[in-house]
């Protein structure tokens, strides 16, 4: 069903709600934060104890609830409105009971470092089997039922029948420059320690994803406490190689029942059908020995991830009169700076018997380059346009300067190259040079693309081909090209199931009653039924694969609140 390709006029009809719309919770969130306010801090034996205490309050009558409440204490048969009522109900007493445990389940996945260490397969990373004993104990304290599944996946199961809804979160993370992870005021952050800072938790992995992985476990221990009639199994699948190879998911679907439903809490509100296409050209340049006159580049970094536009990159050049290459490049970096829009920074100082070249930029998750300022285009163009006024001698360093400033520029559309295209809903390609790899054989540089739908992946690919290759000829640089291109995610937005998801998160979450569109992509991906239900507010900057992560604390509660009522819902509909 969700499989079905639909055409740009009916997604876009779909997606402002010209649809059955299923009932609705009679709980607007003015309503909701006043349960909250009321009742937090309050101890709780159970739901129908805060139930009874609800039932007995001005709260009660001021919202009209008081039938509801009533049938539900008497255990009589509950309209569906009424009954979407006690879920939305069961949401906040999740979050009222819940929600310091949950915080602090969050510090101690944080505190596990559980990033790609090269030369050590994932599922042998130490790191990955401590958070594994740390999820099995927590699921199985929760009356859950755990698998590791060869330190891949660890699935948490609750629930009986044959119908299966997958929820999908991931505990491995991006890398850290711990050098970067500092506050405007000077305040230097612990990338594995969540700090908490005003509302926000600073921490590696609080909006990316961690923060899925305790919100569901939440959700599911309070299905599993109040005995939720649930009319069929919830798996929640925490994956380990999302933000690298990819391979745990597909691993797992090898040897396990790929479930019917499948819904990522990685991704954005309220409901996100379609992801784009995730992309990478990989330039490689061979290690060759410098020539020509000048000071010469032997080191530069950029972002620890393709997926990942850094804070930072960094270059060392190697002078007789390191004084003097400092400040005519400080000279040529005010100038650069200026002349493209003054939004980053560029020092040169002297380091030892070296200079240090460092472009300070923004960082964001390579999905979202129009949210930070790369510093690693920045640096590539800022070298290869220094000429007569700078001179360098001539490396692999500088070959792969020339390209990027040739083909791809500061502009993260593909324009420069010729490849830039957009579709009306899921918006334009975008291509961000990201990753710098360097090692003793020369350098690599990755050029990260997100590819809506609107063309298919193998006239891209040619297209890419085919204008690098002329470019390669004509410009005599040494490089080799690989390409790893996906195709765009695109769905049928029909079901019950995934209404009533829309129904969850709009109205707890104030927003329009429409289907949303990602550029990132998610473990749902190619799976049957897959759509991201949040955890990430659409036009709010996303802080995942960024220096100085965070999440509020108002967001993971409102997601502790979101996921619990969304499990009691979908888990006790009759039909999806």
């Amino acid at each position: 069903m969700y499989l079905k390709k639909l055409t740009a006029t009916s997604l876009l009809l779909a997606s402002i709600g010209l649809f059955s719309v299923p009932a609705q919770a009679n709980l607007s969130q003015q309503q909701s934060a006043a349960i909250i306010k009321a009742y937090d801090g309050t101890e709780l034996a159970d739901f129908k104890q805060f139930i009874g205490k609800l039932n007995d309050s001005d709260l009660a009558k001021a919202d009209n609830l008081g039938e509801t409440l009533s049938a539900y204490l008497a255990n009589k048969p509950l309209a569906d409105e009424q009954q979407n009522e006690i879920n939305r109900l069961l949401g906040l007493y999740t979050r009222i009971k819940y929600g310091r445990a949950a915080t602090e389940t969050l510090r101690e996945l944080v505190a596990i470092p559980t990033f790609s260490v090269d030369g050590v397969p994932q599922h042998e990373n130490p790191e990955f089997l401590k958070i594994a004993d740390k999820i099995k104990a927590l699921a199985e304290g929760f009356g859950l039922t755990f698998r590791n599944i060869d330190n891949r996946v660890y699935e948490i199961t609750l629930g009986e029948g044959k119908e299966v809804v997958g929820i999908h979160a991931h505990a491995d993370v991006v890398p850290v420059n711990p050098d970067n992870w500092k506050l405007d005021d000077g305040t230097r952050l612990d990338p594995f320690k969540v700090t908490l800072v005003g509302d926000r938790m600073y921490g590696r992995g609080t909006e990316d994803d961690k923060n899925g992985i305790v919100v569901a476990l939440y959700a599911l221990k309070v299905a599993k406490d109040e005995k939720l009639p649930l009319a069929r199994q919830l798996k929640l699948l925490v994956d380990t190689t999302e933000e690298t190879s990819g391979d745990a998911i597909p691993y797992y679907f090898e040897r396990n029942p790929t479930p019917d439903y499948n819904l990522a809490l990685d991704g954005g509100y309220p409901v996100v059908i379609a992801e784009k296409g995730y992309g990478t050209v990989m330039a490689s340049f061979a290690k060759r020995a410098a020539t020509g006159k000048g000071a010469e580049i032997t080191h530069l970094t950029g972002g620890l991830a393709t997926n990942q536009i850094p804070t930072t990159s960094v270059a060392t050049l190697a002078s007789d009169k390191p004084a003097e290459l400092a400040a005519s490049l400080n000279k040529a970096g005010a100038a650069y700076v200026k002349g493209n829009g003054g939004d980053f920074s560029i020092d040169a100082k002297v380091v030892g018997k070296d200079v240090q070249l460092t472009v300070k930029g923004v960082s964001a998750h390579s999905s979202e380059p129009e949210s930070g300022v790369n510093p690693v285009a920045r640096m590539l163009v800022f070298i290869d346009g220094l000429g007569k006024q700078v001179p360098l001698k001539h490396n692999q360093f500088t070959d792969a300067a020339r390209y990027a400033n040739d083909n791809w520029g500061l502009d993260y559309l593909g324009k420069k190259l010729g490849v830039g295209f957009e579709d009306a809903f899921m918006g334009p390609l975008t291509a961000s040079p990201t990753f710098v790899g360097v090692d003793d054989k020369g350098l690599k540089l990755a050029v990260n693309l997100r590819i809506p739908k609107g063309k298919e992946i193998a006239v891209i690919k040619d297209d890419l081909a085919t204008k690098l290759d002329k470019w390669k000829s004509t410009s005599h640089v040494p490089v080799a090209f690989d390409y790893s291109l996906d195709a765009p995610m695109y769905r049928n937005p029909e079901g019950e199931w995934v209404k009533a998801l829309l129904a969850v998160a709009s109205e707890n979450l104030g927003m329009k009653h429409e289907f949303g569109t990602s550029a990132g992509a998610t473990s749902v991906h190619d799976l049957p039924n897959g759509v991201q239900f949040g955890l990430a507010m659409p036009d709010v900057k996303y802080t995942g694969h960024n220096d100085n992560e965070f999440k509020t604390v108002e967001q993971f509660m409102l997601d502790l609140q979101v996921v619990s009522e969304m499990v009691a819902r979908i888990g006790q509909m009759p039909k999806l």
